[in-house]
């Protein structure tokens, strides 16, 4: 079994780093033995192969390529598909033991992988940041923090699972490998209590989750000048 140990240096007020290490260590989304799997959503060909063919259009689509920051970057099976489009490709994720995996596994000249907490440290810079199943793990406060820090960058590409049909949004959650669908709900970025404003949202992407019930749910944000 995967021994994950825990970053004592700075303790946040949520138990994010230790309930994601703990997902890893007894591949509670997946996988076997001591590799990292971060879950069929990141790995089931129905909801990644049209989210892989949408991103990549849009990265292509700029004469100058965008710096891309992967915010919650998992496994890397996602972001690793996306590399060649990208001027620079920053990965994020807040397990150690992970980001030192896909350090070996994955070697490209701009391609850099960093270990940090979204809420709790400050971002790489970049023209376009991803964050891809990442929010709905999170508590509301948690989620506010990483909203203050999103209008640094022109452009958000969020994916979230969400309940179909109209639902109550943003229900707060301890931070941790569940989600909100149990309580009918989902995040929301432009509902309360986050209220992000932005310049356009278009959403891109709405896939049926046959596992788990509800809808993925991606969104592109185009970012004005806001602050949170």
């Amino acid at each position: 079994m995967k021994k994950l140990k825990s970053d004592k240096k700075k303790k946040a007020p949520w138990p994010t780093k230790d309930a994601m290490a703990q997902v890893y260590e007894m591949n509670l989304w997946g996988g076997e033995g001591d590799d990292f799997y971060s879950g069929s959503g990141s790995h089931h060909p129905d909801i990644v192969d049209p989210y892989i063919e949408k991103v990549r259009s849009f990265l292509k689509s700029f004469e100058e390529p965008l710096v891309v920051c992967d915010l919650g970057c998992g496994d890397f099976n996602v972001g690793r598909q996306l590399i060649d489009h990208a001027k620079k490709y920053i990965a994020v994720d807040i397990v150690e033991e992970l980001i030192n995996r896909n350090k070996e596994k994955y070697q490209e000249e701009k391609l850099e992988f960093r270990c940090l907490d979204l809420a709790m440290e400050k971002w790489p810079s970049g023209d376009c940041a991803i964050l891809r199943n990442v929010l709905q793990h999170l508590s509301n406060a948690e989620i506010q923090a990483i909203v203050r820090k999103l209008p640094g960058f022109k452009y958000v590409i969020l994916t979230e699972h969400v309940p179909d049909g109209d639902f109550i949004p943003n229900k707060d959650i301890i931070s941790g490998q569940g989600i909100r669908l149990k309580k009918k709900s989902g995040v929301d970025l432009l509902a309360s209590p986050f209220n992000l404003e932005v310049e356009e949202a278009t959403q891109w992407l709405s896939i049926p989750s046959k596992e788990w019930g509800g809808r993925v749910v991606t969104t592109l944000y185009e970012m004005g000048d806001f602050e949170c």
